[in-house]
């Protein structure tokens, strides 16, 4: 039996058991303001400090942003079921988002495609790398990554409204996964399936595929050099940008095997964890450790000492 006027989901989080929720509480909140700092950090060392105006730290700076949106899509909307110790999200709660949560996952995974083809032009094409980096074909490609995020999110919420929902409307998660409320349907979902497979497939193979593609390029640029020294300058300013990427692709990968292989969705919850809040908090760490400038635009930014870090 069916109700298409429901008001609310409820959302079942990670355990039921009241002694955890402290725990969970203490646990997520730290997490989730340890990646809003690290990440504003981030944004506001672009922006002071001009040795970082530079393509690749504008394209961070956007990927830090876009991360704090990212993980405030989800988080508060469980701290305060939590702390209010209730489950409930309204039906337009969880529409609006699942929107912006899907907005925010394709745009780090656009940016990322962005940031590998910088690194292409940087380390393929160096002679014409400000030429060809431009700050309107910058602006322009970041612009065409918020058009897809936004115009994909908009196609998949929209599959939603359409559906109408069975008196079962708890959703095993802690935020409302696409998958898990199109699972809740009343009706035959096979055309939201086919749409959400067949763009999940489109949106996250596409941009894998240009980065493979440029650090394909970028192997045998390194290569081609004779100096060991020049290699590893070359390769250094990939690292960080590897780092992250693994980190995007690997969790997600691992978010999808561990729903296709286990039928619990509990599970797939746990594992979501990894890709939804461990990697936006780990970006601004792996990007500040390992890159001096970065690093000096932040002792700059609160006034410190170069001498700090062993310059």
């Amino acid at each position: 039996m069916c109700d298409e006027e429901v008001s609310e989901f409820l959302l079942l989080g990670f355990s039921e058991d009241p002694e955890l929720q402290p725990f969970i509480f203490g646990l997520f909140l730290s997490m989730y303001l340890v990646t809003v700092l690290g990440n504003l950090l981030i944004i506001l060392a672009t922006i002071s400090d001009s040795h970082l105006h530079t393509p690749m730290y504008f394209f961070l700076s956007n990927l830090s942003f876009v991360d704090i949106w990212f993980i405030s899509t989800t988080i508060p909307k469980m701290l305060v079921n939590i702390q209010t110790q209730s489950k409930a999200i309204t039906y337009a709660g969880c529409i609006i988002q699942m929107y912006f949560f899907l907005v925010f996952v394709e745009l780090d995974n656009f940016l990322l495609a962005v940031m590998a083809y910088d690194r292409f032009v940087a380390i393929c094409h160096p002679l014409h790398y400000t030429t060809i980096m431009n700050p309107r074909l910058c602006g322009l490609l970041v612009l065409a990554c918020w058009i897809l995020s936004v115009l994909h999110a908009l196609l998949q919420s929209l599959m939603v409204l359409r559906l109408s929902f069975c008196r079962d409307i708890e959703i095993p998660h802690f935020f409302c996964e696409l998958n898990q409320v199109v699972q809740l349907a009343c009706f035959d979902n096979l055309l939201n399936d086919i749409v959400m497979n067949f763009a999940l497939v489109l949106l996250a193979t596409c941009p894998l595929a240009g980065i493979l593609y440029s650090y394909s390029k970028i192997v045998s640029s390194i290569h081609a050099i004779s100096s060991a020294q020049g290699k590893y300058k070359a390769f250094s300013t990939c690292v960080s940008h590897l780092s992250v990427v693994s980190l995007f692709y690997c969790t997600g990968l691992g978010v999808y095997l561990s729903s296709a292989v286990s039928h619990s969705s509990r599970s797939s919850a746990t594992a979501s964890v990894l890709y939804t809040v461990v990697t936006p908090m780990l970006n601004p760490f792996i990007y500040s450790l390992r890159n001096k400038d970065v690093k000096r635009a932040l002792l700059r930014l609160f006034g410190g000492k170069r001498q700090f870090f062993g310059d």
